[in-house]
């Protein structure tokens, strides 16, 4: 075991996370003020549970501190495994909410695997990437990497619950970071273009655009004498239009009603503000309400009326936009942006490789979860579940993320240490 005491922490960061999930509990107090009241404790309200589970997450902040770094790279594997199990589980003993099966009833807590596989998945990622034999350009250690991630994508997306598994894309970033070609993103970005342009002006159109713009592409290089290789050009024009001929049977066979009605809405194929797009809109309005310097602590009305549904949880960002405004609003991005920024800043210090990719890790997940929600809130991205990190209610978010964030203060600190 460490001796906390002796060890250097990263006291910035960890201010900043005390300031986000102290900010967190204030509006999930007034998202769901109730004069009546009486314990900051009272687990019949959802501040007094999100309160518990805070406590929680300081004894487990102690835990991880006193826990050797080496305890968590030696058994990643094992804990992958029992989350993936976990995962497996769901489809025997899981509960459906929401219309995914998402989540375990362990009678005073709903408890949801999938955020804790984010641990696991980062943690085993880490160890295998760390090997001094794995080369992420190799074919099969390319394959292994991408198992170690997709398996848990399959298992979450058959619940079916696409918005967490597509969290799990965050973690191409670190893999690029140890050296994946960043032509893959490139793909994956054309590939997300591609999907959304066939859905909204149709195949054939799809086709025509996709062509003109390959056929400038080969022209470009030509000119440039850059050598084209015959296979690669045909394989990649198979893949395009494979998916541009596969995307209507997808969105419809696959994606479940209530994913295609918000993915029309984003596209402008429908315009409903009382039906599916009910929750954006009033989030759109709280945030418009909230002006500058925000109506003030308690006193939002969309918030007090219950306009915005889930806004304790997905909707969270808009009781922000409305009592606290464009100031309030701007003040928790910064924090966010100092808080990922600095993890990153201060992986890429470590000398020990899997710490710095655990890290990167984390501080993908944190700001993919933070851009959706964020967007969704806006009404700029379609509404998938993905909760606020530290902010939304929610036990599993808080408890994961916090894990995350202990490590990364655990592993940080060894590095203090050794310097």
């Amino acid at each position: 075991m460490n001796n906390i005491f002796s060890l250097k922490y990263d006291i910035i960061s960890l201010s900043i996370y005390f300031m986000i999930v102290v900010f967190g509990l204030i509006n999930i107090y007034s998202s769901n003020y109730n004069e009546n009241l009486i314990s900051f404790l009272d687990l019949s309200y959802p501040i007094g549970k999100q309160v518990a589970f805070f406590l929680i997450s300081l004894v487990l902040l102690f835990m991880i501190l006193f826990t050797r770094g080496k305890f968590l790279h030696d058994n990643s594997f094992l804990f992958y495994n029992i989350s993936i199990l976990l995962l497996i589980g769901l489809f025997f003993f899981g509960i459906k909410a929401g219309g995914a099966k998402s989540w375990y009833n362990l009678g005073f807590i709903n408890f949801q695997p999938s955020e804790f596989v984010k641990i696991t998945t980062s943690l085993f990622l880490a160890k295998y990437l760390s090997i001094i034999q794995t080369d992420v350009s190799r074919n099969r250690d390319l394959f292994f990497i991408s198992l170690i991630i997709i398996v848990p994508i399959f298992l979450i997306s058959i619940q079916p619950d696409p918005g967490s598994a597509i969290i799990f894309l965050a973690f191409l970033f670190p893999i690029i970071r140890e050296g994946l070609n960043i032509n893959f993103l490139y793909h994956l970005f054309i590939i997300i273009v591609v999907f959304f342009l066939t859905l909204t002006i149709g195949i054939y159109i799809t086709i025509f655009l996709v062509s003109i713009i390959y056929t400038l592409f080969i022209l470009y290089q030509s000119r440039k004498k850059r050598k084209i290789k015959f296979l690669k050009f045909i394989f990649t024009i198979i893949l395009y239009f494979s998916l541009i001929l596969s995307t209507n049977y997808v969105f419809e066979n696959v994606l479940e009603q209530r994913h295609r009605d918000r993915i029309n809405i984003i596209i402008g194929k429908d315009f409903d503000t009382k039906g599916i797009g009910y929750n954006v809109n009033q989030s759109k309005i709280a945030i418009g309400s909230g002006g500058f310097s925000g109506i003030g602590f308690l006193k939002g009305t969309q918030t007090k009326g219950d306009f915005v549904p889930k806004q304790h949880t997905d909707y969270i960002f808009s009781t922000v936009g409305e009592e606290w405004g464009f100031i309030g609003s701007s003040f928790l991005i910064f924090l966010f942006s100092c808080l990922i920024i600095r993890i990153i800043r201060r992986a890429e210090k470590q000398q020990v490789y899997h710490k710095r990719i655990f890290c990167n890790c984390f501080a993908s997940l944190l700001f993919i979860h933070f851009f959706i929600n964020i967007g969704m809130s806006l009404g700029i991205l379609p509404t998938i579940g993905i909760p606020l990190p530290f902010v939304s209610y929610g036990g599993s978010s808080l408890l994961s993320f916090s894990i995350m964030f202990f490590i990364y203060l655990n592993y940080d600190s060894s590095r203090l240490k050794e310097s």
